[in-house]
């Protein structure tokens, strides 16, 4: 599957009157490495702010709404995510900040890469 840069994708998502479940498999164009949640932003204060190197990532807002923006360049677009069965997938490079989150957002990262500090590049602050 070739890499694009920014793509929101559908997941697999199989529902009756038991509820929905949904699965992550052969739906994304790299190995899952690292896992992590964001949850519990009470003051709904930005997240990220920085880009990675190399590292690829997957966005799902498992419950809730975040707001996320991309930037590479002149280049800049915004992603809401609000439903499990949405994944946003991002390339290296792009700059990333999570704004806009309802107080109930989880919200799940799948990345390419185990931690790495060297491969996070963060923005000048004023």
């Amino acid at each position: 599957m070739p890499f694009i840069m920014i793509r929101l994708i559908d997941l697999p998502t199989f529902t009756d009157d038991r509820g929905s479940l949904t699965v992550i498999e052969k739906v994304l164009p790299f190995p899952v490495r690292r896992l992590f949640y964001i949850y519990g932003n009470k003051n709904r204060l930005p997240r990220g702010g920085h880009k990675h190197k190399t590292s690829k990532m997957a966005l799902i807002a498992l419950s809730g709404s975040c707001e996320t923006i991309l930037e590479k360049g002149q280049e800049r677009t915004s992603v809401r995510l609000d439903t499990p069965s949405k994944c946003l997938i991002i390339g290296a490079d792009y700059w990333v900040t999570l704004d806009g989150f309802s107080p109930d957002c989880i919200l799940l990262a799948l990345s390419s890469s185990y931690y790495d500090a060297d491969d996070y590049v963060y923005k000048e602050r004023p």
